[in-house]
């Protein structure tokens, strides 16, 4: 199975493929989608829609996994990164890839072992999981961990799923 992991953000959208067979992850590939600060927010939601785009045709992913929105003090931008979450949770959705999502906590907990990891534990980790993986950037190492995530719930879903 192949899996998409993303990391929404309205200038930056961490990206990670992960190749899994029973319990082996083998990291494909990772990096973020950037856009550009100074383009009008509907412009900016385009070229967001057409980088994970390009993400999903180039890696053809069998599943995708999406982390949710923590909420920000200030509304506007909590509003204009749900916005850029949608457009994430759109591309692999319209092309017929099941997308899951997962809390931050979540993931923390499925990677590192608790809820409350920093950044870089994550990063360790994920390089740790995922030998050959240098992913430098934090919404890349992010968006692998996302994947991991779903990596460890699907398998235990399909394991469950065999037993009935």
């Amino acid at each position: 199975m192949r899996v998409l992991g993303l990391d929404p953000g309205l200038r930056h959208t961490g990206w990670g493929v992960i190749d899994v067979d029973g319990n082996r992850l083998t990291h494909v590939a990772d990096g973020v989608a950037s856009v550009a600060a100074d383009l009008p927010f509907g412009e900016r939601l385009v070229a967001l829609f057409r980088q994970i785009g390009e993400v999903l045709e180039r890696f053809r992913p069998d599943t995708a996994a999406v982390e949710e929105t923590f909420v920000n003090k200030n509304p506007v931008s909590t509003l204009r990164l749900g916005a850029a979450r949608g457009v994430v949770l759109l591309a692999p959705a319209e092309r017929g890839v099941p997308v899951a999502e997962y809390s931050a906590n979540m993931v923390k907990k499925s990677v590192v072992g608790a809820g409350h990891a920093e950044k870089t534990q994550v990063q360790m980790m994920v390089r740790r999981l995922l030998p050959g993986c240098t992913a430098v950037k934090a919404d890349a190492a992010d968006a692998l961990a996302v994947a991991i995530c779903h990596a460890h719930h699907a398998g235990t879903m399909n394991a469950w799923m065999r037993m009935r």
